[in-house]
Order: structure tokens, then C-alpha cells, then sequence
């Protein structure tokens, strides 16, 4: 298609790949924008596995989503870098919402499509989310039986933190003065017409900040990592996108997961907690938690040294037959 000509990606196109633009809807009506990648050495009518792909929370398939498709691809794999519904090229029309149900469900729709598509195998299909995608990816995993193999990276669990705060700081009565302040924020929004934002990440580094939100600005809000479209580098979330996050837990049948599951963090990631605790509830012994050393949350969305791409295409070399 020609629009996907003109390279808007944060990271340098292969030589090795074939990348077009998709679109596809998932069962709420709306229509999902994808990058395919597949590899320059498929077959015409050669069947492969395929792995879609999302996340990191806020961003968009351009960043590092569309990294791991295009490296994965490299590796022979057919891969879908997507936007989560009401983000990036993606419908919806209300901007920058997200929700449990329904960015679950995003990966259960890029099942569908790559089920269907003429040069994947439907029975050799994985899924890979990164940070707060890895938890969808899990609920997923959970749900959805045809997803062979799921590995997540650098993962969040966006209902704990919005629901208990950073390591489970906020108590019962911290989470109900919170949700008083939401709701009066709604029956604003409804009179104005208009959606609060949500804060995003400051223009500038004080150097006060948490070392986590300067690992976040070095990647969203530099050359690095920035994309428009991004809400982490250009936007912000509703303010109360948090409410249905807080209330409904995704990761309540995750101990249900009967394929493999690979999940991936840094050493010193701020994060890790999240990654150790999901592993803990997940059963069989086809689970794997692996932690990278020296690396911290952000690093695992595009450091090419610290990022197992041996290990991710093992995994679904192995998963996915």
C-alpha cells in the first residue's frame, strides 16, 4: 500500500522485511491499524507462525512494538504491530481511553486476523506484550485458547497500579477518596462536554524526578523514542481512563494459562515486582521468568544489548507448532 512507503518508524528499517499497513476490527465494532511484517524470504504460499504484538502502555506501533515485529520478522516469523484501540491510527472515538476489557480483547483481534491471513499458520500463533500490554497479553493468554505462546516484557499490571499505587502503597481509603475525585470528574465532563487529561510527562527534567520517569523521558521525550502520535511523547490519557482500570482486575485467571509463557524483566527495573508476582500465579511447567541483568523497565523497549531476542525466537520456535 503506498502510505506505508514513507518510513514513520523511531527505529531503522531492515533490509530483510516487507512491512504494509492493516486495519482489522475487534468485537466491539472498532477498527484496529496494524503493521504487518513479514518476512523478504516467505514463500508465496508458505505458511509460517505468527506473533502479534503491543504495548508499551501509551505508545504506539511505530516504537518499540514495532521493533520487536520487525526484529521477530527478521527471524522468520509473520508479525502484527498494533495500536490498542482509541491510541495512535486506530478508531475510536473517544481519544486516549483505555480499558481492560476491551485492550484485552485488541489481542484476541489480532488473533482473528492473523488466523486468517493467507500465509500464517492459524495453530502456530503467539502474542508478546510490553509493559502494561504484558498484563493484557496475560488476560488474553488466559482467555483466548488459540494463542499458543506468550511472552511478556518489562511487564506492568495497569489494574494493581492504578487500584494500589506504586508497590501497593495506597490503602482502601487512599483508593475511595480517589475514586470521589473521578467520579466528580466525570459529572464535570459530562457539563463541559470535554474530557480532563490525565498529567503526562513533563516538557523538562528538574532532576528531581523519580529515576523511573527519567528513564521514561529519555525514551518518549528524545530522539530516541519520540512519535507523535505517541501519547507518552505527545499526549495525554483521559484522567478518568483509571476508573475502570482500578475496579477490575485482569490478571484474576491467569493461573488458567495452559500454553507456554515466557515473561521478561530487567534487573533493575522499578517495575520487576509486577513480572515476579505474575509469574507466581502462573501453573505447569511450561512458565519461564527470566531476568535480565543491569537492565532497568525502559531498556527492554529498544536495547538491542539487553533485549533476548534469542531467547523470545526459541520460545516460539518451540511454542509455536
Amino acid at each position: 500500500m503506498s502510505h506505508a512507503k514513507k518510513w514513520d518508524k523511531t527505529f531503522e528499517k531492515s533490509s530483510q522485511v516487507n512491512v504494509k499497513k492493516v486495519t482489522f476490527k475487534n468485537r466491539f465494532g472498532i477498527t484496529l491499524a496494524g503493521d504487518l511484517y513479514t518476512p523478504k524470504s516467505m514463500k508465496r504460499d508458505e505458511k509460517l507462525p505468527a506473533v502479534a504484538i503491543s504495548g508499551p502502555f501509551g505508545a504506539v506501533k511505530e516504537q518499540a512494538s514495532g521493533l520487536y515485529a520487525q526484529t521477530l520478522a527478521e527471524r522468520g516469523f509473520i508479525t502484527l504491530a498494533f495500536d490498542p484501540s482509541f491510541t495512535g491510527q486506530s478508531k475510536g472515538p473517544q481519544r486516549n481511553v483505555s480499558s481492560p476489557d476491551i485492550n484485552t480483547e485488541d489481542f484476541s483481534a489480532a488473533v482473528d486476523f492473523l488466523s486468517n491471513y493467507k500465509n500464517v499458520d492459524p495453530n502456530k500463533i503467539g502474542i508478546l506484550g510490553i509493559c502494561g500490554f504484558g498484563g493484557f497479553a496475560l488476560n488474553a493468554a488466559a482467555m483466548d485458547t488459540r494463542i499458543k505462546g506468550t511472552v511478556t516484557a518489562t511487564m506492568y499490571d495497569m489494574t494493581r497500579v492504578s487500584a494500589n499505587g506504586y508497590f501497593d502503597a495506597m490503602d482502601a481509603n487512599a483508593r475511595y477518596a480517589q475514586k470521589e475525585q473521578l467520579n466528580a470528574q466525570r459529572t464535570q465532563d459530562y457539563k463541559n462536554g470535554t474530557y480532563a487529561l490525565a498529567p503526562g510527562l513533563p516538557e523538562k527534567l528538574t532532576g528531581q524526578e523519580p529515576q523511573f520517569v527519567q528513564d521514561y523521558w529519555h525514551y518518549y521525550k528524545t530522539p530516541r523514542g519520540f512519535h507523535k502520535r505517541s501519547i507518552n511523547s505527545n499526549g495525554n490519557w483521559t484522567l478518568t481512563s483509571s476508573l475502570s482500570l482500578m475496579n477490575q482486575p485482569i490478571l484474576a485467571y491467569s493461573s488458567e494459562i495452559r500454553n507456554a509463557v515466557l515473561i521478561i524483566h530487567g534487573e533493575k527495573a522499578h517495575s520487576r515486582y509486577f513480572s515476579e508476582d505474575a509469574f507466581k500465579k502462573l501453573t505447569g511447567d511450561n512458565k519461564e521468568l527470566l531476568i535480565i541483568p543491569g537492565a532497568n523497565h525502559v531498556d527492554l523497549y529498544d536495547n538491542l544489548q539487553k533485549i533476548p531476542f534469542d531467547k523470545i525466537e526459541n520460545f516460539f520456535r518451540i511454542n509455536l507448532k
